[in-house]
């Protein structure tokens, strides 16, 4: 029993090999861009749609209004890539159900690598929203000697993403195969829609996880600007 995919080696050509992590990292992929383009280049606006189109819509309002509600403001700067890290999640975890299948997600490279987009997301939306100088401020509130606690802030927060989404998909497929071995037919199935439905949970969670993390720093400066305006009014009166 393999605990993670990066141990399956596909294909071997002297020091290169090919492993599961990899191979199923670019099979979502090409499903994600392949499913895109056969969704989105025949897109109407007359009624009635495709069931694909509708499909397309439910899912990116929703997404939208998940957005919206977490970090009370319009989607549009995040859903792009809030969307790509759900998308990209659910349907890695969603393929389990194809036997011979290893999602990547059960791999920590790609938990990491995920946990690490969103690590550098953080600032750059913050920098676009707010300016380097501003964003940086943040760092040492309310004062210097923050600095290395907030920093050691932002990477652990950054590991428990890719270990949390890491851990609760290995032990998925560890259970899944435990019981395939000791116990009947039926019990794997309904562990397996089991595994299903906290896959879908898990690319949820990280979504909202990483829209609260790039929200967090913007909405924190405005907060303060907001509350330094009523001591600058009351400074003028």
């Amino acid at each position: 029993m393999n605990i993670t995919p990066d141990s399956i080696t596909i294909f071997q050509w002297g020091v290169f090999s090919l492993s599961a992590t990899l191979l199923y990292t670019w099979l979502v992929m090409a499903i994600l861009v392949l499913g895109s383009w056969a969704v989105t280049h025949k897109l109407s606006s007359e009624i009635p749609v495709s069931r694909w189109q509708t499909l397309l819509e439910v899912l990116v309002s929703s997404l939208g209004n998940q957005i919206r509600e977490t970090c009370d403001e319009e989607p549009d700067r995040y859903l792009h890539f809030i969307g790509t890290l759900f998308l990209f999640i659910a349907v890695s975890n969603l393929l389990s159900i194809i036997p011979g299948y290893h999602p990547p997600t059960g791999s920590l490279s790609t938990t990491t690598a995920l946990a690490l987009c969103v690590f550098v997301a953080v600032p750059l939306f913050g920098i676009s929203r707010q300016g380097l100088i501003n964003y940086l401020k943040h760092y040492i509130r309310p004062s210097v000697f923050m600095l290395p606690f907030n920093i050691i802030g932002e990477l652990s927060r950054t590991l428990a993403l890719a270990v949390r989404l890491y851990g609760n998909i290995m032990a998925g497929t560890m259970i899944v195969a435990i019981l395939l071995i000791i116990t009947p037919f039926f019990v794997p199935i309904v562990m397996q829609l089991l595994g299903l439905l906290i896959g879908l949970i898990q690319a949820y969670i990280f979504a909202v996880l990483a829209t609260v993390y790039i929200a967090s720093a913007a909405r924190a400066h405005e907060e303060k600007i907001q509350n330094n305006e009523p001591q600058k009014n009351k400074g003028d009166s």
